[in-house]
């Protein structure tokens, strides 16, 4: 859920929320190809998709490797996002609504209503996903820029007051949104942390840029005082491993768990606005971000982190691995079921990727539950897809970023178009070979 307003200190950052027990039982479900020629686990990890998952990721994939594609389809994207005629306004060109809903919008997006989100929930666990974090995919971006602020003219005095106005309804939408997200999971939305614990619910404190994380970190440590006890977090506020300062950060707030014995929810990103922060905020190379970001999960996997775990007690911790890294998933994954196996503390650990993003990763996590050894197998990755919903119209904004994210990851971008091709190649072949 996406606010870009001043909330406290909190500019409302973005609350996930995720169903961790969403049972559902859809009347139809996608079904991937028949795999009868060999067991799961022998199979490419994109076996695991739908077929029409499979055909819509090959497009948006071609798309996303190719830059003479890429470039003209930003920019598309950009203008539906901010349309200056009725043409270009998907709420007024049924024909422009129809192309982009069954395309990008379902690719990366669960829903506009309540029906529509049940059936992508029920797909994805029927896939095998242990469940889903769903968000509410509306963005609002307000200047809170001082500008004219000490001697305002009456034209700025009223554009200012209807900005305002304006403003103030997209929040109040926003806030609707939201609280239908819930709705849409049976959560009665009166405390949310409260009935987050009582639907066996988690709540996501997702980053903003640093000009006010110090404000979402102080209030997600707020919340995990309050409400994550007993060794169960329910809030987690997120690390971004791009940032220099962010093993610090980590290491203060692990102090502060110790100290007040509560259970520290951790959930480990690489970084989303390294176009947008000081340079020098952020890690010299892409290297370094990886070894950052791989060091902060294993220190918290081995429960040996700085002087915690050696000179002083390792508080209790809870990591949510949000990655579209391959070898950071694999690793963690092996380390934590080598730790499991022989018996040494380790902490608990989930993975998340994106909706229409990173589907090699999640459904390689899938097909370990299947590799592993009978010990092994009780420490089964639990996968999960974070989905964002919402009206086709106010989700531009957000398919405009993911756009951007894939543009951003050329290379993995091409690798998953590679692997998709080749997936495509083997049904093809398959289905040949039975007709024949």
């Amino acid at each position: 859920m996406a606010a870009r307003t001043p909330i406290g200190p909190f500019r409302a950052g973005r609350l996930a929320v995720n169903a961790y027990r969403h049972q559902l039982n859809p009347r139809w479900l996608y079904r991937a190809e028949s795999t009868l020629s060999k067991p799961k686990n022998d199979l490419p990890p994109h076996s695991l998709l739908p077929s029409m998952v499979l055909w819509r990721s090959l497009l948006v994939a071609a798309i996303s490797s190719h830059p003479w594609l890429l470039t003209p389809a930003l920019r598309t994207l950009s203008l539906l996002a901010h349309p200056r005629v009725s043409l270009l306004d998907v709420n007024k060109n049924p024909i422009l609504r129809g192309i982009l809903k069954e395309t990008f919008y379902n690719h990366f997006c669960a829903g506009e209503n309540a029906a529509e989100v049940t059936g992508t929930i029920g797909r994805i666990k029927h896939m095998g996903f242990t469940g889903v974090i769903l968000t509410y995919a509306r963005e609002i971006v307000v200047d809170a820029s001082p500008q004219h602020a000490n001697n305002p003219t009456t034209a700025e005095k009223n554009s200012k007051e209807h900005t305002e106005t304006r403003k103030s309804s997209e929040i109040e939408a926003w806030r609707q949104g939201v609280l239908e997200t819930v709705e849409m999971m049976s959560f009665a939305v009166q405390d949310v942390c409260t009935r987050a614990i009582e639907r066996n619910a988690c709540i996501f404190v997702d980053a903003e840029q640093q000009s006010v994380q110090a404000g979402i970190d102080a209030v997600a440590i707020d919340l995990m005082r309050r409400y994550d006890e007993n060794g169960n977090a329910v809030v987690y506020n997120t690390y971004q491993a791009y940032l220099k300062s962010t093993p610090g950060t980590a290491l203060s707030h692990l102090g502060v768990a110790e100290r007040e014995g509560f259970t520290l929810g951790v959930k480990l990103v690489r970084g989303a606005y390294i176009n947008s922060e000081p340079r020098h905020l952020i890690n010299d190379t892409n290297s370094k971000t990886d070894e950052t970001y791989n060091a902060i999960a294993a220190g918290l996997l081995r429960r040996q982190y700085g002087p915690f775990g050696v000179e002083r007690q390792f508080p209790s911790t809870e990591l949510y691995l949000a990655t579209h890294n391959k070898e950071s998933a694999l690793a963690a994954d092996s380390l934590y079921k080598e730790r499991r196996t022989t018996g040494e503390p380790t902490t608990k650990v989930q993975y998340g990727q994106l909706l229409g993003m990173a589907d090699e990763v999640s459904c390689r996590l899938l097909q370990l539950r299947d590799d592993s050894s009978q010990a092994a197998r009780k420490a089964s990755p639990e996968v999960y897809k974070c989905l964002s919903w919402g009206a086709l119209g106010d989700c531009l904004s957000y398919l405009l970023r993911r756009a951007v994210e894939n543009r951003d990851a050329v290379g993995r971008t091409k690798q998953e178009y590679l692997a998709l091709k080749v997936e495509v190649r083997r049904r093809s072949k398959n289905m040949f070979t039975l007709r024949s």
